[in-house]
């Protein structure tokens, strides 16, 4: 699929453009956008601040792990869940979840502090016009408010995968979809982003999402499928290790506030039997998705209406 021109969704192209975004939401769960509103050397800059913090001494960075962050709203770690994964990701990165301008210029750290807070507010944006195409395709009206409540959670990710001697024998990031509503990925150039498309044969096949030049990745999230009741697909998705270039990429995750309950939304079911997600808390649902290591999408079976608790 060709990256998705966002500047036509202000001509007479509008509704072709929104056709464009709702068939991607509804197959893959995966697309890229160009012409939107991250300037591309915002882009570069961002991608330049990763490494340069990634590059620091291991003395420097240390101070920002979790166990001795000066935030709890940011830490610096390897894989996603070391703690409870036999084998670990090839990859280090440094999370910063935002809660005020304040905050995140006091506490993110000095080498990517203003990029990443720029590239989040922007890249927000995005996210907003786009969750209401969706929503608003799905026949049903959200207030300003509400719509913030499904992605009033926001974190910048820095993903740092170091160039790996044996890279048949790990990945960069395992089998996985993400938690929350929308995402927003930078990539550098290298690319290791695979998606997996199931064939209506039932057959499986993992796509590359190759690097565009000035183009942002878009993805569903777990919270957008439960929220339209499957119509939109958070697919399983995976980053590959190479053995020549060490690879940074920069995600913007917007999620539901953890107060929400989320279920499917109002008017897409008529009775319980058609509704394939029961409404969870959001808390809830968290915890269970970052106590799980990465196993495909066997966390989003948390919210299946079957679901054993």
């Amino acid at each position: 699929m060709p990256p998705i021109d966002l500047s036509k969704l202000n001509g007479n192209e509008h509704e072709k453009v929104v056709n464009e975004i709702v068939r991607a939401a509804e197959t893959l769960g995966f697309f890229q956008v160009v012409n939107h509103c991250v300037p591309l050397e915002l882009m570069e800059s961002v991608k330049d601040s990763a490494h340069k913090f990634f590059n620091m001494p291991p003395e420097e960075k240390v101070v920002y792990r979790k166990s001795v962050s000066p935030s709890l709203k940011m830490r610096y770690q390897t894989s996603f869940a070391p703690e409870i994964e036999n084998v670990l990701e090839w990859k280090d990165y440094i999370n910063m979840v935002y809660s005020s301008d304040e905050d995140a210029l006091q506490y993110w750290p000095k080498q990517c502090k203003e990029v990443a807070l720029e590239y989040l507010k922007l890249s927000s944006k995005i996210v907003k016009d786009i969750l209401k195409i969706l929503i608003g395709k799905l026949g049903v009206e959200l207030d300003d408010s509400k719509i913030e409540g499904l992605i009033g959670l926001k974190m910048v990710n820095m993903n740092y995968y170091p160039a790996c001697p044996n890279p048949d024998l790990t990945v960069g990031v395992g089998r996985h979809s993400d938690a929350g509503t929308i995402t927003v990925l930078l990539q550098d150039g290298i690319g290791g982003l695979y998606v997996k498309e199931e064939k209506d044969d039932g057959k499986e096949e993992w796509l590359e999402i190759p690097p565009i030049p000035g183009a942002l990745v878009i993805n569903v999230g777990d919270a957008l499928e439960i929220l339209s009741n499957g119509k939109y697909k958070s697919s399983e998705h995976r980053v590959m290790t190479t053995s020549t270039q060490s690879r940074v990429s920069i995600p913007l995750f917007t999620l539901p506030i953890v107060t929400e309950r989320i279920g499917p939304l109002p008017g897409l079911v008529k009775n319980d039997e058609l509704a394939d997600y029961r409404e969870v808390l959001w808390q809830d649902y968290m915890d269970n998705f970052y106590g799980t290591a990465h196993e495909g999408k066997k966390t989003l079976e948390f919210a299946k209406i079957n679901f054993a608790q």
